[in-house]
């Protein structure tokens, strides 16, 4: 049997702590870390609800901009009442 090998995670820098309208969510932006995966996008609130989009992101820019249409669209009290999948 082949050992699976333990991957690291690479979190991106426009990832963190956001608090918009007095709201706070944790957003985060990863891949396996020395690769050119696509960047998975999730959110977690305070109570540690989780959103996570359906699919993946070639660049960060490209889930943190996902990530602030949602707020544009739905504010961003829609992550902490009714987490979602986008």
């Amino acid at each position: 049997m082949s050992e699976i090998p333990d991957l690291e995670i690479e979190d991106s820098p426009l990832g963190g702590s956001i608090t918009p309208d007095g709201t706070t969510v944790q957003v985060h932006i990863y891949r396996f870390a020395g690769t050119e995966d696509e960047w998975t996008l999730e959110v977690v609130d305070h109570e540690d609800g989780h959103t996570a989009w359906n699919g993946t992101f070639a660049t960060d820019e490209d889930a943190f901009e996902a990530f602030e249409h949602a707020i544009a669209k739905d504010g961003i009290r829609s992550f902490v009442e009714q987490p979602v999948r986008h």
